[in-house]
């Protein structure tokens, strides 16, 4: 699901609607929040993208990304 490019994680999460993949983001901001680690993302309709890198080491990947992946992997299982 997560694929290392251009020095970031990324990936790509299809819902059922707007409203899910909404809430998909609600619930992965608490996270990111709680790990102080913040992705970068967009979002249109049923579709979220999101690129993980971290700023303050060169905007590189590392443990904080990788962490984060495995955080909102285990939350898109919800939406199975």
């Amino acid at each position: 699901m997560w694929k290392e490019q251009d020095n970031a994680l990324q990936a790509t999460f299809q819902f059922k609607d707007f409203a899910e993949a909404f809430a998909f983001m609600t619930e992965v901001a608490f996270h990111a929040e709680k790990q102080n680690h913040h992705p970068n993302w967009s979002n249109v309709w049923n579709t979220v993208e999101i690129r993980l890198n971290t700023h303050a080491a060169g905007n590189i990947v590392t443990d904080k990304d990788r962490q984060l992946a495995r955080t909102i992997d285990a939350i898109v299982k919800k939406y199975g």
